[in-house]
């Protein structure tokens, strides 16, 4: 049976195309009123052009008008690692192999003159070496900060003056809208398709991890390798989205591209330039899109299915202090209308923690409101910075993992793996949580550095994985 593929691209399957096509028409004559005519038939021809270049093709969508401004602002990013990447959902293409370079290649949208980007956190992930190129001008590209979470990623390149893209608002972006797609696929930089806004809100699992957030817009503007990062613009050339992965058998564009919005990427954007990290809010709710089973399940009498569902909270969290059940269902966070679990994830992360919201739900038929205070991953308010331990020793960076984990898997210890570049913590998917080693409880990085440079014989390493399963590694040193 044959299956949809989502996938995000880094692109650089294939060299340089250069496709030039090349006019050269010669008129000639001794005829002066021949000559004549032909420079009036000529400036005719410019005066139609210059009225076709400004008359909106579809629909008062004026393609050439938005290409012009939306151009200007993405750029060409180029990747170089020496190391071998760990196993992730993006590694469609990776053909296995001992430590070598690789190459990859994206798109990056300017947001701000001074030299921020943003891109997807697939493109340079892993990356050693990232090289931007904006209007045939090179420039080294340093990490800010990323979110795999959402698959987003800021670079910084030095300079002053860049063309920054104008910002409009994926809220108000409405389905059946005309929008490009504009990137460098293929390496054919600057390349821009059209299409329309298929479908907002869309979750289609694409990203594994602790706080999955997905709420894509879907767009049939043609999206294919190398797209990624680039931006999703509209009729006025405003970004409203980044563009992330398409659905496919292939691997190449069949008619389905999913993109960031913009309203999500600002947030981030944010986040990242201020803090190095994002300040992710929590309610300590978990919610569901509304279904069969689950009206059975609460015994909900609903005569749609509007709203989201609550399916878990979170033990002593701010959500479970102001009296929310489960099978309550969420009508509304603030004034954002809430239709299922992607739009609530969406609405949610426009706050930082402190922010209060007030929440309108429905129990039996009786509407309530209850205002909450959010708090951060670790159960209070303040601004967090990401804390990771680098070890020489063993070639991995790791981290505790958060209060709000240790409750959502119903654990009381754990440390999971960032990155991974040599020894036997390689042979284990990044993202993976240990929680002990040789049935020894692993409370910090460095409990796991100790216990694999003591380790002899057989080891074995239980724990979670991004997906939330149990499960173990067994290595012989």
């Amino acid at each position: 049976m044959n299956k949809n593929i989502i996938t995000a691209f880094a692109g650089g399957l294939f060299g340089a195309i250069s496709w030039q096509i090349i006019s050269n028409n010669v008129f000639t004559t001794n005829n002066n009123n021949a000559q004549n005519n032909n420079n009036f038939n000529q400036n005719k021809t410019e005066i139609q052009a210059q009225q076709v270049r400004h008359t909106p093709p579809v629909g008062g969508f004026d393609f050439v008008e938005a290409s012009r401004i939306s151009t200007a602002s993405v750029v060409f990013i180029k990747t170089t690692s020496e190391s071998q990447p760990g196993y992730s959902m993006f590694d469609l293409f990776f053909d296995g192999g001992g430590q070598r370079q690789i190459s990859g290649s994206g798109s990056g949208v300017i947001f701000s003159e001074d030299g921020y980007i943003v891109t997807n956190n697939h493109v340079i992930e892993n990356a050693e070496k990232i090289e931007v190129i904006h209007q045939k001008k090179s420039y080294t590209g340093k990490v800010v900060g990323t979110d795999p979470s959402a698959d987003l990623a800021v670079i910084k390149i030095e300079g002053k003056g860049f063309p920054a893209i104008k910002k409009g608002s994926s809220k108000d972006l409405q389905v059946g809208e005309w929008v490009l797609a504009v990137g460098n696929p293929l390496n054919l930089t600057s390349t821009v398709t059209a299409g329309i806004v298929s479908a907002k809100g869309r979750d289609i699992q694409l990203i594994s991890g602790q706080f999955p957030l997905e709420s894509f817009i879907q767009t049939d503007a043609a999206i294919n390798p190398g797209n990624s990062g680039g931006a999703l613009v509209n009729a006025k050339g405003e970004l409203v989205g980044i563009n992330t992965a398409i659905m496919s058998r292939t691997g190449y564009y069949t008619g389905y591209g999913f993109a960031v919005p913009v309203d999500i990427v600002a947030k981030v954007f944010g986040d990242l330039v201020k803090y190095k990290s994002v300040q992710k809010a929590f309610s300590g709710l978990q919610v569901a899109d509304l279904s069969n089973e689950l009206t059975k399940k609460y015994n909900l009498n609903t005569e749609n299915y509007e709203g989201a569902v609550v399916t878990n909270i979170d033990k002593n969290s701010e959500a479970e202090k102001a009296g929310l059940q489960e099978g309550d269902i969420v009508l509304k966070v603030n004034q954002d209308v809430i239709t299922g679990k992607s739009n609530f994830e969406e609405a949610m992360s426009y706050y930082r923690p402190s922010d209060k919201i007030r929440i309108s739900y429905k129990r039996a038929k009786q509407i309530r409101e209850a205002n909450i205070t959010l708090t951060n991953r670790e159960g209070t308010t303040e601004v967090l910075t990401s804390k990771s331990y680098n070890s020489e020793i063993i070639g991995a960076e790791m981290e505790v993992i958060s209060k709000i984990e240790k409750g959502k898997y119903n654990v009381d210890n754990g440390v999971r793996i960032l990155k991974s570049r040599k020894g036997v913590l390689r042979r284990i998917p990044e993202g993976f949580i240990i929680l002990t080693i040789n049935k020894k409880t692993i409370q910090t990085p460095q409990d796991v550095e100790k216990n694999l440079t003591e380790a002899q014989g057989r080891v074995v390493i239980e724990g979670i994985s991004k997906e939330g399963e149990r499960g173990y590694y067994s290595f012989f040193f």
